[in-house]
């Protein structure tokens, strides 16, 4: 932007940041102010490997499909599909009224079709090298190269896999598989992630890195309510990039903010009550949502015995690793580490939220500090006597949760030292399996419990690969390789709820919480979405 066009268009920007404190702007304009405290890298789907990045993404960008509240696959830009009987090619026929958001690098400036040819481009951009995508996993494994993308015609869009995966509709929902324009990201090229042109309900218009961000509504977005009514509702969207958590939650309190994410430690006291009710002084002054969200906090074992800190450690005995999941009270961490925010992890790895879960069906460790006693007997370690210090690895943001472990299993007799690290230094020890005992999450990157199982699938061994527990089980790789070529879903559930029992039973991970998300809103605003993907939906946002 040159001189005076420059000053213009901040003018007009500011038009809409400043004036939108209130309800509406002076002209009437509905504007959602929220706030990204852990910033934004890039808004090019390529990569969104980061929340912050996949909310904003989501907005401005679409994909072949979509999730709905239930976390099922539904129609976006593809309004349906078919797949052949040996599940290895997927062909969608797509809608005719989808157009890419307008900008100087079309033709006449105005945002043309998009065609199969573009998710062809789109898709082979993440397996490129040269574009180096953090979401490259999702194909790299699945598809033979470039070719596997296949444009039959403008309307019908084909991807052959080497190999049947069943969730793969649900990966084809993710950020990462957005379209985007060839022309435009070539022409832009890696200054694309602050430049994005999707298809999605709101349009780019202003980043200033750290500070602001405004997106626009997309006055020609295809997609419309139940009475036929285009979406979005909203006419922009604002965030602001206030670091500190205090201050971003007193902006949130000023009204400043319309959306809060989350319940920082600082202030968690102040806003719920132990037992994660609203506390009184907040009661009617804004809503509180907390709802499943599809990520388990665990603490992780290792336990191949070829591993020569494997070998020395009592953690190589079953019964020792299974009398640290009895030792842990679950529901009192939660209580008052989290003020009520999590669910008890007692019914596997895979966590609650997720289709197919079920607490009836796998059968994990609820507390039980006889039973953690008797099997530390059976170890042979009476009251612990004779069993050696462990060393828990953590980092500095979940210390209280680990000193309250070391607590829990020191009354048990099972003596706990706890190692600090930076993150990057803990990853690093983890993905090499060099700690025996460590502190971890694991968030969904879809839908499906083999995101969760894969973890302790043999061929995904550390470096390349999550299993971190080194954790090998050949009936265990098996019935995963199985659920490859179980189309039905029902029966692949089961298969998933047969290998999350194996694990619960061998006992290489301790599953401390289903993790939970809080969304607080401003009392004006409605429509909001809430999924277990904790994915951000703006499209059906009203404000009054």
């Amino acid at each position: 932007m040159q001189g005076s066009f420059k000053y213009i268009f901040w003018i007009f920007c500011s038009s809409i940041i400043f004036s939108c404190r209130e309800n509406t702007t002076d002209n009437g304009k509905k504007v959602f102010n929220i706030n990204l405290d852990q910033g934004l890298t890039s808004i090019d789907p390529a990569f969104a490997r980061n929340q912050n990045a996949i909310w904003m993404t989501n907005q401005i960008f679409n994909g072949l499909v979509q999730v709905n509240d239930s976390l099922q696959t539904i129609p976006c830009i593809a309004k349906s599909w078919q797949i052949s009987e040996d599940a290895q090619t997927y062909t969608f026929n797509l809608r005719s009224d989808v157009y890419f958001h307008d900008d100087p690098i079309f033709k006449n400036g105005k945002g043309r079709k998009v065609t199969a040819r573009d998710f062809a481009y789109s898709f082979y951009r993440l397996i490129d090298p040269k574009v180096a995508s953090s979401g490259g996993w999702i194909f790299s494994d699945k598809v033979k190269d470039e070719h596997s993308f296949i444009a039959i015609n403008d309307s019908t869009f084909q991807i052959k896999l080497v190999k049947p995966f069943p969730p793969f509709m649900s990966l084809l929902t993710t950020q990462y598989c957005s379209v985007v324009p060839k022309e435009v990201v070539e022409h832009y090229g890696k200054d694309f992630r602050s430049h994005p042109v999707g298809t999605g309900p709101f349009r780019f218009k202003y980043w200033k890195e750290g500070e602001i961000l405004v997106l626009l509504k997309n006055d020609h977005y295809f997609e419309q309510d139940d009475k036929g009514v285009h979406l979005p509702y909203l006419d922009a969207v604002k965030a602001t990039f206030i670091t500190d958590k205090q201050s971003g939650f007193m902006s949130f309190l000023k009204k400043d903010l319309d959306f809060y994410y989350n319940v920082d430690g600082s202030y968690r006291d102040d806003i719920l009550t132990k037992s994660g009710k609203m506390s009184a002084k907040y009661k009617g002054k804004f809503s509180l949502t907390k709802s499943p969200y599809l990520c388990t906090e665990y603490v992780g074992i290792l336990v191949d015995t070829n591993l020569a800190i494997v070998k020395n450690s009592p953690l190589k005995i079953k019964k020792i690793r299974q009398a640290i999941n009895y030792a842990i009270d679950r529901d009192k961490l939660i209580k008052y580490l989290r003020n009520g925010i999590g669910i008890a992890a007692t019914s596997g790895f895979v966590p609650k939220g997720m289709p197919g879960f079920d607490s009836t069906k796998v059968h994990g460790y609820t507390y039980d500090q006889k039973k953690a006693a008797h099997l530390l007997t059976e170890a042979g370690f009476p009251e612990g006597k004779g069993l050696p210090e462990i060393t828990l690895n953590t980092t500095t943001t979940y210390k209280d949760l680990i000193e309250f472990i070391q607590g829990e299993l020191t009354a048990v007799g099972i003596k706990v030292k706890i190692d600090v690290s930076p993150s990057s230094s803990l990853r690093e020890l983890m993905a090499k399996n060099h700690v025996n005992f460590f502190r971890g999450s694991w968030l969904a990157d879809y839908a499906d419990g083999e995101n969760f199982l894969s973890m302790f699938y043999s061929k995904n061994k550390v470096p390349n690969g999550p299993n971190y527990f080194a954790f090998y089980n050949k009936e265990f790789d098996r019935l995963f390789e199985q659920s490859y070529y179980e189309a039905d879903n029902e029966k692949r559930f089961e298969l998933y709820r047969k290998m999350d029992q194996m694990v619960m039973d061998f006992s290489p991970v301790v599953p401390l919480f289903y993790d939970q998300s809080v969304v607080m809103l401003q009392n004006n605003i409605s429509g909001y979405a809430y999924n277990p993907l904790s994915l951000m939906i703006l499209k059906r946002i009203k404000k009054g």
